[in-house]
């Protein structure tokens, strides 16, 4: 059979990975799909620099003429951001070229409508690599776990963000220091707010949302909170409690509509994804048939998103002679069978929480407490009371003391009512903390 001739979209650290194993691992891809795989052209920035890698590739820096070269049969995109990406691969698909993309952020916002005109030109749009790097999690939700009803998924699915509270948590060490060190290695950009504000996050939680409830990609319905707010003394009364605190994507099925939450939780320090650390990423997935599954690796780099570009690559090309509606749905369901789910405010959320209360060190705060929290039937599980804070004056002689209140699974709307009475006690003298729990 003819070669599959690729079109590569950017070579710079994903697109680099894309070559090098299509060049190294060549024999045995080809004993996996039957047919060569060439990267015969690349589109970039800078030639000279591109040329200068010696991958034996024609590059350009016309990125038009590449995805409409009539002897290229797939494009892989590997540039990143909006623009110009989400125009060359609209352009792609209506030359008839399968497209196979990393841009979490493109796919989030922009797949329904590449996805249906994909659909309409007989071509394939696929992203395994747009969520969590060499973790196969896409092909695991739409394939291997087809037999169950997804009831949740959770996971760390941002390296950034995993790393620095890490660093955190085991050498007790400030958000801003440890940032200030991810940018240094590369792992956070000098503009950290796609990674530490849950922005990435949000998008690749949308995606396995998707394949995992049969549902329109849906980006606006996440509600996504950020880490930069959690502080040192957070992450240590969190370990007193038994706890860990990771930042998570979570989207669950409920009777009422589909959660999808990204933020901070306390994670029992005993669950597998409490002790994923660095820049890992780790997804627990729960179906109804086969239970909770766990997926850990790389989230990103050089090879390890490249392995994901490549297996989709092999995907497509296994599928290339057949009949599109024999095809693996896109998002793992018939395109008619895709439905909107309702999907939960935050107000409706259901979860247990950490509360951290600063307040006044004097007798009957605890008791006003436990009694706003007693009226709005908020059951407390747990209380940390620690030792007064002297150097912490306020006004001549009154020290403060930290108070922290873990509480049962409640609805979380009646937390915000219970923190805006707290607050306004004259004896709380900074705003309040909260953070999720999840047992999973």
């Amino acid at each position: 059979m003819k070669p599959v001739n690729i079109g590569l979209l950017g070579l710079g650290t994903v697109g680099q990975g894309v070559a090098n194993i299509l060049i190294r691992n060549a024999d045995e891809i080809k004993r996996r799909t039957g047919r060569d795989i060439i990267v015969t052209r690349a589109a970039v920035r800078n030639q000279g620099k591109a040329e200068a890698l010696e991958l034996g590739i024609d590059v350009t820096t016309d990125s038009q003429s590449l995805v409409t070269d009539p002897n290229i049969d797939i494009i892989c995109e590997a540039m990143g951001g909006d623009e110009p990406a989400l125009t060359l691969l609209n352009l792609a698909i209506d030359n008839k070229k399968h497209v196979i993309t990393a841009n979490k952020a493109l796919i989030a916002v922009h797949g329904n409508d590449l996805i249906d005109k994909a659909r309409e030109q007989g071509v394939s749009v696929a992203f395994e690599s747009s969520v969590a790097g060499g973790i196969p999690i896409i092909k695991a939700l739409r394939e291997g776990l087809a037999a169950n009803r997804i009831e949740w998924l959770a996971g760390i699915i941002n390296g950034t963000g995993n790393f620095i509270l890490s660093e955190m948590a085991e050498k007790g060490r400030s958000f801003e220091d440890v940032l200030a060190e991810a940018q240094a290695l590369g792992y956070a950009e000098a503009d950290p707010t796609f990674d530490v504000e849950g922005i990435d996050a949000a998008h690749k939680l949308t995606i396995m949302a998707s394949v995992a409830f049969g549902m329109p990609l849906s980006f606006n319905g996440v509600y996504t909170e950020g880490i930069s707010k959690i502080s040192r003394e957070d992450v240590e009364f969190a370990a007193e409690l038994g706890y860990c605190i990771k930042h998570l994507g979570v989207a669950r099925r409920r009777d009422e509509g589909i959660e999808l939450r990204v933020h901070p939780t306390l994670i029992p320090e005993k669950r597998l994804l409490a002790n994923v650390n660095g820049v890992m990423n780790a997804i627990v997935v729960h179906g109804d048939a086969v239970g909770p599954t766990l997926y850990y690796g790389a989230g990103a780099g050089s090879e390890p998103t490249g392995s994901s570009l490549v297996a989709d690559i092999i995907d497509v090309v296994r599928g290339m002679d057949a009949d599109p509606m024999h095809r693996v749905p896109t998002l793992g369901f018939q395109p008619d069978a895709i439905a909107p789910l309702p999907i939960l405010k935050a107000a409706d959320y259901r979860a247990a929480f950490y509360i951290r209360l600063q307040a006044l060190d004097q007798p009957g705060v605890m008791a006003t407490v436990s009694g706003i929290f007693g009226e709005l039937g908020i059951s407390i599980e747990a209380i940390l009371q620690k030792e007064p804070d002297a150097a912490a004056l306020v006004g001549s002689d009154k020290a403060t003391v930290p108070i922290i209140l873990l509480t049962g699974l409640v609805q979380e709307g009646l937390i915000d009512q219970a923190i805006a009475k707290v607050q306004a006690l004259d004896t709380i003298i900074e705003p309040v903390t909260r953070i999720r729990v999840e047992t999973l």
